[in-house]
């Protein structure tokens, strides 16, 4: 285990390399240094967690340098690995080395070959510092960089400006919540005296034995961060704008790294949410909004990433859910299975993008299934998978959550009831997806771009989508040590069975309205109703329009009104001031030296009469 500090130290040297070249090493050599750092990343990882798995330790600690020491107060750079970690790094590398393979084809013909891959490169190692920091310095280094390398990549298409407005709407939202968490962490540090995340946790069980109102404003501000970062209500906006970046990006950022703090983030500070009834309850009812306004949206759109970016959003939001009501071991175990078969729909959405010269109108598709086998068949896998179909890895997960959650003491069929709407709700828009996609009439004819290094990653995805999640119960059921999760089949229990139909009544109700057209789906869609109804879903809820309405036009119009800076005329005043008394002084200064002293003289004469009055 003491190889450690290479998982997040070789993407990290990935970068530095393609940084200091600037562009100028050969693509093949780009293509190798950015995937292969990834990969030799994720060998090491397997290696540091078998010998983790068969050492029976619970936690190792590999301290690499103190990081600073005034008198008592001492900060060290310190890796933290246990279960949580290793599920977490796990599938940042794992599934961020499929994705790096992935792009290195689908990049191939892209500008700025070298300077993508080393933005990913630093994503890479930006999340695992996140993720193996024993350091609340450490861990918000790494969310910050997190943050920073979003930017770079959703704006990666600079030339055009659509792109750089989408990335800054990315950074500048999680900003929001990473204020929260700033604080969050302040008030933490100033109450524990610690900036160890573990001596902070064993710290505050022993300061509020039974919650306060300190604690759960603390983790009410980490949630806060939380939200933002993993774009839950009401910070998810720029979710869906964040499509404008390549897609290989898109599966990273959906799949295996940033979305995914603010879970990690929750699951990591378990032991200050234990302590606030409140606090969980607030975590629940964000995760259930967002996964019901989201699984709604989704049904709407046209663009075949922004669904998926939708679902993302959605499945998030059953993780949160998932923390809320305590089942921390299942909201990881769907974080898991999650970033198989989103990763694997990215990717293959991917490939059909490219192969219709970077057309993401699923209207303008269709009839594709036979000429793009390969996605067309990875797509169907994680189709079923994240519709949750049982026996797939989704179903796994997803079913563990939504049985947990009707058995929680408060409003457990409240939760019930909103996540197994939004699970139909999330057959119904993937059926849509995969039917304007690939079946009816051929509108475009596709060149199919299919190559081994963009293939393969597709084929081991697809295989972890349907079997992910069968291999991970001994790990993810001890992973909290909450033994009240329902991992596996109860088909003796009636919400069980239902949990389990309600996805196929989905895929069936999909079928009939969008494939056989048992409906009228176009004159619903075209009523009065039927067009306000989907342009409020569409618009995602109207969440954009209340925010350019109370922040962004208010802020506007401050900036037309002080276009000519007001704050400045204070400064620009002072530096008025000075100019003149320097002209009226440089007069004094005339080189005569009669002039001096006769000045001489008169300052003495004043001085000398100002002492006499005094």
């Amino acid at each position: 285990m003491e190889m450690l500090w290479l998982v997040p130290a070789l993407p990290l040297a990935g970068f530095l390399v393609l940084f200091v070249t600037e562009g100028k090493l050969p693509k093949i050599a780009v293509a190798c240094i950015g995937a292969g750092c990834v990969g030799f990343s994720a060998v090491v990882a397997a290696v540091v967690g078998w010998e983790y798995l068969t050492s029976g330790t619970d936690a190792y600690s590999q301290v690499m340098w103190t990081w600073m020491a005034v008198g008592e107060f001492k900060v060290e750079a310190t890796l933290y690995f246990d279960y949580l970690a290793l599920v977490m790094v796990g599938v940042i590398t794992g599934v961020g080395f499929l994705i790096h393979l992935y792009a290195t084809g689908y990049m191939w013909e892209e500008e700025g070959y070298s300077r993508f891959f080393a933005y990913m490169n630093l994503f890479v190692f930006a999340m695992l510092l996140l993720v193996l920091g024993d350091s609340l310095l450490l861990l918000f280094l790494g969310w910050e960089g997190v943050g920073l390398c979003s930017y770079l990549l959703i704006g990666f298409f600079h030339k055009d400006p659509a792109n750089g407005y989408a990335a800054r709407k990315a950074f500048v939202i999680t900003r929001v919540g990473d204020t929260a968490l700033i604080l969050g962490l302040l008030l933490l540090f100033r109450e524990v005296g610690t900036l160890g995340i573990q001596e902070s946790l064993e710290t505050a069980r022993s300061i509020w034995p039974d919650g306060s109102l300190m604690n759960t404003a603390i983790a009410l501000l980490l949630l806060g961060g939380a939200v933002g970062k993993s774009a839950q209500v009401p910070l998810q906006t720029w979710l869906p704008d964040a499509m404008a970046g390549p897609t290989p990006v898109s599966a990273l950022i959906h799949a295996a790294t940033m979305v995914t703090a603010g879970v990690y983030l929750i699951a990591r500070m378990q032991g200050i949410y234990l302590l606030s009834e409140h606090a969980m309850l607030c975590v629940a009812f964000v995760g259930l909004a967002t996964l019901f306004i989201a699984s709604f949206t989704a049904l709407v759109q046209s663009d075949i990433k922004r669904v998926l970016a939708f679902s993302t959003m959605s499945q998030i939001g059953y993780m949160f859910l998932a923390l809320g009501v305590g089942a921390w071991s299942a909201a990881i175990f769907h974080l898991m299975t999650h970033a198989f078969f989103k990763a694997l729909l990215f990717l293959a959405s991917g490939s059909v993008i490219l192969s219709l010269h970077h057309e993401q109108d699923m209207h303008k598709m269709g009839g594709l299934w036979r000429k793009l086998p390969i996605p067309f068949w990875s797509m169907v896998v994680g189709s079923i998978a994240l519709a949750a179909l049982p026996f797939t890895s989704g179903f796994v997960s997803k079913d563990a959550i939504l049985l947990t959650a009707a058995d929680a003491p408060e409003l457990g069929m409240v939760f019930w009831g909103g996540a197994i709407a939004a699970a139909f709700m999330t057959s119904l828009y993937t059926t849509r997806m995969m039917v304007l996609t690939f079946f009816g009439e051929t509108k475009m004819e596709p060149h199919d771009p299919s190559k081994a290094n963009m293939w393969l990653p597709l084929l081991v995805l697809a295989a972890l989508s349907l079997g992910g999640g069968w291999f991970g119960f001994t790990v993810l059921d001890s992973l909290f040590h909450d033994h009240g999760v329902h991992f596996g089949l109860h088909l003796d229990n009636p919400i069980a069975i239902a949990t389990m139909c309600i996805p196929l009544l989905g895929l069936v109700a999909g079928y009939l309205i969008f494939y056989a057209n048992v409906f009228d789906r176009k004159g619903i869609a075209e009523s009065g109703v039927g067009k306000a109804v989907g342009r409020f879903w569409f618009v995602g809820w109207g969440f954009d329009k209340i925010y350019d309405s109370l922040v962004v036009n208010p802020f506007r119009w401050l900036a037309r009104v002080n276009k000519g800076d007001f704050v400045d005329l204070l400064f620009r005043f002072t530096a008025l001031v000075a100019r003149i008394l320097n002209n009226l002084f440089s007069i004094s200064q005339n080189g005569r030296l009669r002039w001096y002293a006769l000045t001489m003289f008169g300052g003495l004469l004043l001085a000398i009469v100002f002492v006499a009055i005094i």
